[in-house]
Parts: structure tokens; sequence; C-alpha cells
């Protein structure tokens, strides 16, 4: 592989893109949830909720500043390793990126940086606001990434001139069903995934026989309410997708035949089927979701009773250890969208070789070799940070405490600037 530019370039950014995207999920549901949590703290007062919403959201806001380097890393390889790309389709694939960056992503990161710097500064109200700015942001963001990515997939509201793809109809791009319909998608998986996160720590701590059980008690319903609301839709916005499959990815099908003999004729000769591993990725992706379906049943018998809640360690430990499902349902899910696209990077527009910047075969085997590194750093970093403080408990929640109620010993962690 590692004299073959063309798979080095693609592996680069499969793990890159894959990465950052599971940032994304976790960051999208558990903000959705510190938000909620807030709401019922401001509306009724609860000091209970407003420490839930402390410590949940300290470990949003370490999730979202690591998962901020690696989509600004991530973005980088359009223009290194992508030239081709850029020069052909920039003006059509570009577009919903700048809307992203200039209408999504300032708002997110500024409203967020001052609801990070405004507990007991702000008007409560307004504080509360900020974090609702910061979720409805987040999804605007995942919208018009989905609808980059949802155009790769079923190129639409475009014009071939002069061998450049040229933007007719933004209408037509925005409103993309292999976009519209993948976001919804998104949206209850990252839920999914929030919903997983918080009952698994929740469990973690009941499991240890916390003297915080009315604080994990809570967080445990309400992660497993979330995990029982968003398992259909799940589901459900994932099968209607099917109906705008690309033939190639059912080998076989009259429908693969006849788009691969379009595509000879026009292209020449080439495998245009869709690689086995993307079939791997589709059937990982069931069996994680069947797996989740399954504790979501068990959690809808169990949410009524609270006892069952707080006592039960077997469950406790099966929710510990189903916190990774969402995301190999999402990794496998996004193998199964994403290399079942191949050989097009932009289907039936543009060949992934075409795409490969030209450049010597060496320096991409450089930047494979340093933003692979990076990346893997930056996870384990993300990982154990939030294991770090997890493990911790509200009693060491940072965010949002005064210079006075500082943890002994917190002065040492590189995130004491932030909370």
């Amino acid at each position: 592989m590692m004299d073959d530019p063309l798979m080095l370039a693609r592996v680069q950014f499969a793990l890159t893109a894959g990465t950052h995207f599971l940032f994304v999920a976790l960051t999208l549901g558990l903000a959705t949830l510190v938000a909620l949590t807030q709401t019922r703290a401001t509306l009724s007062g609860s000091a209970v909720h407003a420490r839930m919403t402390r410590f949940w959201g300290q470990l949003y806001v370490i999730n979202y500043a690591v998962g901020i380097v690696t989509g600004l890393v991530m973005e980088f390889q359009f223009g290194m390793n992508w030239g081709g790309m850029s020069t052909l389709v920039g003006e059509v694939f570009g577009a919903p990126l700048a809307m992203e960056t200039v209408v999504a992503f300032f708002v997110e990161s500024t409203f967020l940086g001052l609801w990070i710097f405004g507990w007991d500064r702000l008007n409560r109200w307004v504080h509360l606001g900020l974090i609702w700015v910061v979720t409805l942001t987040a999804y605007m963001s995942a919208y018009f990434i989905l609808v980059a990515n949802g155009w790769l997939q079923r190129p639409v509201g475009y014009e071939m001139r002069d061998g450049v793809a040229h933007l007719t109809d933004l209408g037509a791009l925005l409103s993309n069903p292999t976009a519209v319909l993948a976001f919804f998608h998104v949206l209850f998986g990252g839920l999914l995934t929030a919903g997983f996160f918080m009952a698994g720590v929740s469990a973690f701590h009941l499991f240890r026989r916390t003297e915080e059980v009315e604080f994990f008690r809570r967080s445990i319903r309400i992660g497993l309410a979330t995990v029982v609301v968003s398992i259909f839709p799940v589901v459900v916005f994932g099968g209607v997708q099917f109906a705008y499959i690309q033939p190639t990815k059912q080998p076989g099908s009259e429908r693969a035949l006849a788009a691969e003999a379009e595509f000879v004729a026009r292209f020449g000769p080439g495998d245009y089927q869709a690689p086995g591993l993307a079939a791997a990725g589709e059937v990982i992706m069931m069996f994680s979701w069947a797996l989740m379906f399954l504790l979501a049943v068990v959690a809808l018998l169990k949410l009524p009773f609270g006892r069952w809640l707080v006592r039960g360690r077997i469950f406790h430990m099966v929710l510990m250890a189903a916190v990774p499902l969402p995301y190999l349902a999402m990794l496998g899910g996004w193998v199964f969208r994403e290399v079942g696209r191949q050989p097009w990077v932009v289907y039936g527009v543009l060949t992934t070789r075409d795409a490969l910047s030209k450049v010597d075969p060496a320096l991409i085997t450089v930047s494979f070799v340093v933003f692979t590194g990076l990346f893997a750093v930056l996870a384990v970093v993300n990982g154990w940070l939030l294991l770090r403080f997890a493990r911790r408990g509200p009693a060491a929640v940072q965010l949002g405490a005064a210079p006075s109620d500082a943890v002994p010993g917190a002065a040492s962690s590189a995130l004491t600037p932030t909370f």
C-alpha cells in the first residue's frame, strides 16, 4: 500500500474522516441533552439538574474541543491530496462547506465560549439561550456538511461547462434527499450515542456504589430514555435512504449491471461495482443496531423501576460494555456509504483516481504518516480526558466553578484555563 499514492490518500482520508465523525456524533447528542438538562434546571430551580448540566457539559466541551482540531486537520486534505476534486467540482462542493464555516461554525464556537465563561455572570435565561444557540448551530453545521457529502453521493443542481462543475440550483443542492435523510439519520444517531454514553457513565458510578445516587439515577434515566426515543428513528431514516442508493451498491442486480454498462460506455473499462468492504460495513451497522434495539427494549422495561436502575449490577456492566455499540454502527454505516461509492468521488462524474492531486507520491506518504499519527494521538487524548473527568464524578467538576471552588490539584490539568 505504501507505494500506491491513491490508496494511501484514500486510507488517510478514511481514517481522519471516520475519526472526526465519532467526535461529531457525541457532540451533537450531548449538546442536546445538556441543553435539555439546563432547561429543566432553569425552569424548576432544581439543584441536581444544575449540577448535571455542569458535569455533562464539561464532558461535552472536552469532546467538542478535540473534535474541532480533527475537523480542521481533515479539511486540509481537500487541497493537499485531492486537488483534482477541488479543480473540477470545487464551486459546487465548496458552497455548503463555506456555509458551514461562516453561518454555523463561527456562531457555534462564539456562543459556546460565552456559555463556558458566562456561568454566574450572565442572566440565567440568557445563559440558557446560549446553549440552545450552540445546539441549533451544531445541527446547522452537520446539515451543511451532509449537503456537501450528499452531493458526492447524488450530484444535483449543477451543470458542466468547460470541464468544470458550476452550481445552477442552490435549492436542489440544499434539498437533496441523500443529504436531508442522512441529516436526520445522523441527528438521531448522535442522540443514540449520547444516550448510551450518559447511561454507561452513570452505570459506572452506580456500579461503584457512589454517594451521588440521586444524581446518577436521574442521569441514567435520561440516557436510557434517549436511547428508547432514538432507536427507531435511526433505522427509519437509514432505511428510507435505500430508495436513493447507488445501483452499484447492489452487485448483480439489473440496476447495477445497467449502471456498469453505462459507465463503461462513458468512461471506459473498469471495476464499477462497490467493494466487498462496503457490504461488511452494512453488516456491522445492522448487527450493532440489533444489539442496541435489544438493550432499548430492556431499558424500556426497567425505566419505571428506579430500584433496578440503581442496584442492578449486571445491568450496569452491560450498559458500560454497550457504550461502543453506536460508534461501531456509525463506522459501519459510514463505510457502507463512502466505500460503497467507489471508484467515484462524485458518483458518475469524477473518479477517485482523477481527483487525486498531481504531486510527488513521497509527499502523500509523508502526509499519510503525519496525519494518521496526529489523529491517533488526538483520539487517545480525547478518550483519556473523557474517562478521567467522567470517572471523577460531579464533585470534581470545574466547568463554571469560581476560582475559590477549584478542585485541589486541578491546576496541573491542561483544561484548567477552559473550565
